[in-house]
């Protein structure tokens, strides 16, 4: 008998905190197995201790390491009987500052860990979720894959990547029966923000703070439907046509600071 014991099986990379920690929460509360998978080790034995040891595997793990990578998911299907419901590329890392100041290591380790790390864990999970009826490949994007942001730009740069990835899957996925999506997120509290951001942040709008037990309900949304991108919250969505249909507007009001404030007006309720 395996562990998972006939429960459906989600694999979450950054679940030590987050986005990725709730949606473990999430998921365990309506009885699904759980892989958790971070480089920090404290979080992920607390999450243990509050999920079960006998409702998941609890791992440490650099997405960027593509031989752990692939022994991490071979550790968990022998423990689902070689099935894989949901792979949630969900690990990031986020440095900005303008880029003509930011070290080249700095600029590397985004693109390695927010982009590379979501290339290796498809490509080495994709026999487990061909292998299981209605899967789905699920990762999380950005609101700054709507348009380039200042400040952030090899961030936001990994997050279109990753959102055109994720188009191109969902289209070439179809013949092999794996479905794909993501998210893309607006302000969320989180650690990865800077100090002091959330706590400022707008009350209204698109821009305002959003709790990450948000992000992981869409997950579970995302597995039951066969929506390809989600906005959270859903006025992003505002940002991604105005950056379609008008890009030099959009740029020119990024760079004269009215595009956020018009937006967010536009939007409140």
């Amino acid at each position: 008998m395996t562990k998972a014991n006939g429960r459906k099986a989600i694999f979450i990379t950054g679940a030590a905190s987050g986005m990725g920690r709730e949606t473990a929460r999430l998921f365990c509360q309506r009885g699904w197995f759980l892989g958790c998978y971070d480089v920090n080790v404290e979080g992920l034995r607390s999450l243990e201790l509050e999920l079960g040891a006998d409702n998941c595997v609890v791992r440490k793990l650099d997405v960027c390491d593509r031989a752990d990578y692939r022994a991490a998911l071979s550790e968990f299907a022998s423990h689902t009987g070689g099935t894989l419901d949901i792979l949630f590329n969900n690990a990031g890392i986020g440095r900005g500052g303008p880029f003509e100041s930011q070290s080249f290591d700095d600029v590397m380790a985004v693109v390695n860990t927010n982009f590379v790390g979501v290339l290796i864990g498809i490509h080495e999970a994709i026999r487990y979720l061909k292998a299981t009826p209605n899967s789905l490949c699920f990762t999380t994007s950005s609101s700054s894959a709507t348009y380039g942001m200042p400040g952030i730009a090899v961030y936001s740069a990994t997050k279109h990547a990753v959102k055109g990835l994720t188009e191109a899957l969902a289209v070439e996925f179809k013949a092999i029966g794996v479905r794909a999506a993501d998210v893309l997120p607006g302000l969320i509290d989180t650690p990865i923000l800077p100090p002091g951001v959330a706590a400022n942040a707008p009350k209204e709008g698109m821009f305002r703070a959003i709790p990450p037990i948000e992000v992981a309900k869409v997950v579970w949304d995302a597995y039951h439907t066969d929506k390809l991108h989600w906005y959270v919250p859903p006025e992003i969505y505002e940002l991604d046509k105005a950056a379609t249909l008008a890009p030099e507007q959009t740029r020119d009001g990024m760079a004269n600071g009215t595009l956020f404030a018009q937006l967010t007006a536009a939007t409140s309720p």
